[in-house]
C-alpha cells in the first residue's frame, strides 16, 4: 500500500485557485438544484438535477450553456427512448436489450462530445427505477432542464472564469525556461558528454511542448469571454499578443537545432566530430549572454520596460554578439568536418540573437515591450 502511495503522490499536484473556486460552485449548483426539484418541486427522481448541475460548471461559460444543450438533447433522447421501450415491451430486461445498444450508438456518432455517455445512463436510470409514466418522464426532464439552468446561472454569476492569468503565466515562462536552458549550456558548454547534450535536447523539446500549451490556453482565454456577463467587472491582465509566441517559437526552435548538433558531436555513434575546445570554451560567454537577454525580457514583461531594463537587455544582446564575432574566428583554417560542425553551431547561435534581435522599426525596444503594447482586453 505504501509503495503505490509512493507512486502516486509525485502525480497528485496542488489544485490552483481556480480549480478550487469551479469545484466549491459546482457542488453549491448542485445543492441548490436539490434543494429546487426535491422540495420546492417535490420531484419523485430528484437525482438528474444535482447530476446536470455539477456537470455544468465548466471551465467558461460559453461551454457551460455549450453543454447543456447537447446534455439536455442526451438526456431527453435516452429517457424517450427507454420510457417507449420499456411501455411497448412490457418487460425491463427486454427493454435494455432493444435500448442500450441504441443509444450508446446514439453517444457514440452524436457531435456531442463526452455527453453522449448520458443517453445510455439516462436509459438506465429510467428503467432500473422503472419510472416511465408520462408523468415520471415529463419530471425527469423539467429536473434535468432545472439542473442545467441552475449549473449554468451560477458559473455565469459567481465569479465566472477568466483564462488570463494563465496565459499570462504560460508567456512569461517562455523566455524564463530558455534562459535557463541557454544558462546550462554555456555554463558546461566546454566539457558536455553525449548524455548531458542529450538531456538538453529534452529540455529544448519541452519548449515546444509550453507552445502548444499556450496555444491552446489562448483559446480557452478567448472561449472564457464569450457569453460571460461578469468579465468586464473582474480584474484581467492582457495577456501579450500572439506575436509573443512567434517570437519564442523561434528561439524555441534555434534551440532544438543547436542542441541537436551539440549532441551529435557528442555521440560516438555519429561522424560529426567535436569542435575545438577552445571553440567551446569562447561559445559559452555567448550562450550566457543571450541567457541575459531572455531574463531581460521576463524582467520587461513583468515589470514593464523602463530604462534600466532595457538598457541590461541591450548590453546583453552587445555582450552575445561579440562573443559570437570571437567564435567566427575559430571557422578559419579548420578542417572540412569540424568546420562542418562548428560551423553549425555558429549557424544556430547566429540565427538565435537576430530572433532575440529587436523588431525592424522598433530600435531600441525589445521583443518582450513590442508584443506587450500590442495586446488587447
Amino acid at each position: 500500500m505504501n509503495a503505490l502511495l509512493a507512486r502516486l503522490t509525485p502525480r497528485m499536484h496542488r489544485p490552483d485557485r481556480q480549480q478550487v473556486v469551479q469545484s466549491l460552485k459546482a457542488a453549491a449548483a448542485a445543492i441548490i438544484a436539490w434543494a429546487l426539484t426535491g422540495w420546492w418541486l417535490t420531484a419523485p427522481m430528484a437525482l438528474m438535477a444535482p447530476w446536470a448541475a455539477v456537470a455544468l460548471v465548466q471551465g467558461t461559460v460559453y461551454r457551460s450553456v455549450r453543454t447543456a444543450t447537447q446534455l439536455i438533447m442526451m438526456i431527453t433522447a435516452g429517457t424517450l427512448l427507454a420510457a417507449g421501450a420499456a411501455t411497448l415491451t412490457g418487460d425491463t430486461m427486454i427493454a435494455m436489450i432493444i435500448v442500450l445498444p441504441v443509444t450508446v450508438l446514439l453517444g457514440n456518432v452524436a457531435p456531442v462530445g463526452g455527453q453522449g455517455l448520458y443517453a445510455p445512463t439516462t436509459a438506465l436510470f429510467v428503467l432500473a427505477y422503472g419510472s416511465y409514466s408520462l408523468p415520471a418522464v415529463g419530471h425527469r426532464l423539467l429536473e434535468t432542464v432545472v439542473g442545467a439552468a441552475v449549473g449554468i446561472a451560477v458559473n455565469a454569476l459567481v465569479l465566472p472564469p477568466i483564462h488570463s492569468l494563465h496565459v499570462t503565466g504560460l508567456a512569461r515562462s517562455l523566455p524564463r525556461d530558455c534562459g535557463r536552458l541557454l544558462r546550462d549550456i554555456g555554463d558546461e558548454v566546454e566539457d558536455y558528454d553525449a548524455q548531458r547534450a542529450e538531456q538538453w535536447h529534452r529540455d529544448a523539446r519541452d519548449l515546444s511542448a509550453a507552445l502548444s500549451e499556450l496555444h491552446v490556453a489562448r483559446g480557452r482565454d478567448a472561449e472564457s469571454l464569450r457569453l460571460n456577463p461578469g468579465h468586464r467587472l473582474r480584474r484581467r491582465t492582457p495577456p501579450p499578443s500572439t506575436g509573443w509566441d512567434i517570437v519564442w517559437a523561434r528561439v524555441a526552435n534555434r534551440l532544438l537545432a543547436l542542441t541537436l548538433t551539440l549532441w551529435e558531436t557528442a555521440s560516438d555513434r555519429r561522424g560529426l566530430p567535436r569542435p575545438p575546445r577552445r571553440s567551446l570554451h569562447r561559445l559559452g560567454p555567448l550562450l550566457s549572454a543571450a541567457a541575459e537577454v531572455c531574463a531581460a525580457d521576463e524582467s520587461i514583461m513583468e515589470h514593464g520596460a523602463d530604462e534600466e531594463r532595457c538598457d541590461r537587455r541591450d548590453a546583453a544582446l552587445a555582450d552575445a554578439r561579440e562573443a559570437l564575432a570571437v567564435v567566427k574566428d575559430d571557422l578559419h583554417g579548420q578542417g572540412p568536418d569540424v568546420g562542418a560542425a562548428l560551423g553549425s553551431l555558429v549557424a544556430d547561435c547566429h540565427a538565435l540573437l537576430d530572433d532575440l534581435a529587436p523588431d525592424e522599426g522598433d530600435a531600441g525596444v525589445p521583443p518582450a515591450r513590442v508584443h506587450q503594447e500590442g495586446s488587447t482586453d
